[in-house]
């Protein structure tokens, strides 16, 4: 980076190589130790990036735990965003070391966050959320067909696709994500100096990466639970619980089995460019979707535990 700029500002500025997108991302300390997420896109960007910033602005303001954004512009390199620093740990990595109980109430509480995040509503001009799904549901269906690669038990998939796009019907629409799992969630540090109790009790969830957010049906935004489950299936139960504080409905279970079905087909060709291991990974999680509806006869994942948090963490 050569902005005289930003060298001008910080003291340190550190690359970070985490994470997919185009973004070149930075940690940026000032001389008192403050640190940011200084993220650089290309300077076409600016449009998308100057709404993004916009929307975090908003969704900050509802309490949402997350970088917060603090400035937005121009720079030699492109367009830029200044974001509040996490100190933590990737939750992705730590939680499969947590107590069953702990998984659970941090998926609790990442369903209530979730819940805030889609109280903001979708633009009045936004299409009609049938129409859209319906469209892109046709298109991965087709794109899936016309592609080599195959995957066990396709066809239930798609029977159940055609058999339950009447879900969409005059469903919500509200702001999303965009990519909600463990793998854009960490977990801050507490204070040093307390007791190690204390500080696993201080530890806060926060959410991050907003890069893929949008508007559509907030039930589709479960469809990433996939990816937390393979980490914790506590967790994911209790994302679901801390959303609808309580078992979902049975409509919920119905779509959620229709947008995984949906995404099963999509993720095949979406694997091709990151080479063969991906695309086992993805063959063996299309798997891991049918067994959890037992073929796409039973719309209630086997990984769900209803009941209490007691339930929950054996």
């Amino acid at each position: 980076m050569h902005d005289l700029k930003f060298s001008a500002r910080f003291e340190k500025i550190e690359p970070i190589s985490r994470g997919w997108s185009e973004d070149k991302k930075y940690c940026v300390s000032k001389v008192d130790g403050t640190k940011y997420l200084l993220r650089i896109s290309p300077i076409e960007r600016y449009e998308k990036r100057k709404a993004l910033f916009e929307q975090l602005e908003r969704v900050a303001g509802l309490g949402v735990p997350m970088c917060q954004p603090i400035e937005f512009g121009t720079c030699e390199d492109g367009v830029y965003t200044l974001h509040s620093w996490i100190d933590g740990e990737d939750l992705e990595a730590v939680l499969p070391g947590l107590p069953e109980v702990e998984q659970y109430e941090l998926g609790f509480a990442s369903g209530e966050i979730l819940r805030t995040i889609h109280s903001i509503p979708a633009p009045e001009t936004q299409e009609a959320w049938d129409l859209r799904c319906n469209r892109m549901t046709s298109m991965k269906i087709e794109k899936y067909r016309a592609y080599s690669v195959r995957f066990a038990g396709d066809d239930w998939v798609i029977a159940y696709i055609e058999q339950n796009r009447q879900l969409l019907t005059d469903r919500p629409q509200c702001f999303q994500h965009g990519d909600y799992y463990v793998g854009n969630m960490m977990l801050e540090n507490g204070q040093s100096g307390e007791s190690t109790e204390q500080v696993i009790f201080r530890q806060s969830l926060r959410i991050i990466d907003f890069l893929s957010c949008d508007f559509g049906d907030p039930w589709e935004e479960f469809s990433r639970i996939v990816w937390s489950e393979a980490v914790s299936p506590h967790f994911a139960t209790g994302q679901l619980k801390g959303y609808f504080g309580g078992d979902p409905p049975l409509l919920f279970f119905k779509m959620l089995a229709f947008y995984m079905a949906s995404n099963t087909l999509s993720s095949i060709y979406s694997a091709l460019p990151f080479g063969p291991d991906y695309l086992d990974t993805i063959l063996q999680q299309n798997q891991d979707v049918l067994e959890w509806f037992d073929q796409m006869r039973n719309p209630v994942p086997t990984w769900y535990q209803p009941g209490g948090k007691q339930d929950a963490a054996t």
